[in-house]
């Protein structure tokens, strides 16, 4: 049976008035990275990163920080793996 490879899972908060800028921007990456609200008033973003683009997410996540659109963003098991 072949083995399963499955994505980075990340939570990610969002300076609430830059949700939109974000997501536009992540989703200018070709294939970095699939994103969805999991709260809407805490502008929680779940995201899914493909093992390859990990560096790059990580970086581009760390630029966020320092331009304040990122407020925090944790690295967590894939909720989808179980």
């Amino acid at each position: 049976m072949p083995v399963k490879d499955y994505s980075c899972y990340y939570q990610v908060n969002i300076e609430k008035s830059k949700g939109w800028f974000f997501v536009g921007i992540l989703r200018s990456f070709e294939n970095m990275a699939f994103d969805r609200t999991l709260d809407k008033q805490t502008a929680l973003f779940e995201v899914f990163v493909p093992q390859d683009q990990q560096a790059e997410f990580v970086a581009l996540m760390q630029l966020m920080i320092d331009l304040k659109i990122v407020g925090k963003f944790l690295k967590l098991p894939n909720r989808l793996e179980s």
